[in-house]
């Protein structure tokens, strides 16, 4: 949706253009709007008459009905970006309280149920995407987002281009998964799936990226096709990459910036791709 779509009321459209002003993500965007849409629904009239006591009702509202942490978090988000900067004003979120989300072990597999959980996935080009996601400790997003031309065999690494907090940042590449990407690249080009430069996991449409929901999807048929009895999201392969690192003993440091996480303040760690091995997929 842009600003200038018929139907949009002015105060909707003055949100947008402030997120688009700011360049926030899609997905961003479409969260905030979802709040503030639903505490008018809650509210029963334009969210901009609300007070200081509606807010706080609201809150209250939510957790009476089983939000979680993270529901709640995000409702307040937006909720603050509409009144702090669309309406200008901050005052009014003086009674929303952010909640203190609890924090869980996430689940881990072993290197045997990664090698099960990839063999059992559908075909050739999920396998390679989910060897990508274990062997190079990518989100699912940044793995989709991937082009044939991120890869650098000189180099040995995937260039990770505007990942979270849109930073470009280079990953590393194994040998092994070198080596599947071939076979990937080599299959998909005989098939006429894969367009020269474009996508390395294209979707149906090889003008169109493999997206994260089928990426979920083929996650989920492999983990039930493998019997593995857990939890299993393509996040979770990022997961299991650092823990069977740090199981190598490889430095937690390393394996922050290996992950795309900002290194600690004053660091100066930087990723050896030639010392550390990566876990094989």
């Amino acid at each position: 949706m842009t600003s200038s779509d018929p139907g949009v009321s002015p105060l909707r459209r003055r949100m947008v253009d402030d997120m688009r002003m700011r360049k926030f993500a899609p997905k961003t965007q479409s969260g905030y709007l979802r709040a503030v849409r639903q505490f008018a629904k809650f509210l029963g009239r334009s969210p901009d008459t609300a007070t200081v006591e509606d807010l706080r009702n609201y809150q209250l509202h939510l957790v009476d009905h089983g939000a979680s942490p993270v529901s709640l978090n995000s409702a307040i988000s937006g909720l603050k970006f509409f009144f702090d900067v669309t309406l200008g004003q901050p005052e009014l979120m003086a009674r929303m309280q952010p909640v203190r989300v609890p924090r869980k072990l996430p689940v881990v597999l072993s290197p045997e149920e990664v090698r099960r959980l990839i063999a059992a996935a559908g075909n050739l080009k999920h396998q390679t995407a989910l060897s990508v996601a274990y062997g190079a400790g990518l989100r699912a997003s940044e793995v989709v987002a991937l082009k044939v031309s991120d890869i650098d065999s000189q180099r040995m690494t995937l260039r990770i281009e505007q990942g979270k907090g849109r930073r470009d940042r280079y990953a590393m590449l194994s040998p092994v998964l070198l080596e599947r990407l071939r076979v990937w690249w080599r299959v998909a080009r005989a098939q006429g799936s894969m367009l020269d430069g474009g996508w390395l996991f294209p979707g149906m449409d090889p003008v169109d990226p493999l997206n994260t929901r089928q990426l979920n999807r083929a996650v989920h048929a492999a983990a039930e096709a493998a019997q593995i009895d857990k939890r299993v999201t393509p996040h979770t392969l990022r997961h299991s990459f650092a823990t069977h690192l740090l199981e190598e003993k490889v430095d937690i440091r390393v394996i922050q910036v290996l992950l795309g996480h900002k290194p600690p303040a004053g660091s100066s760690t930087s990723p050896t791709y030639g010392r550390v091995n990566s876990p094989t997929p």
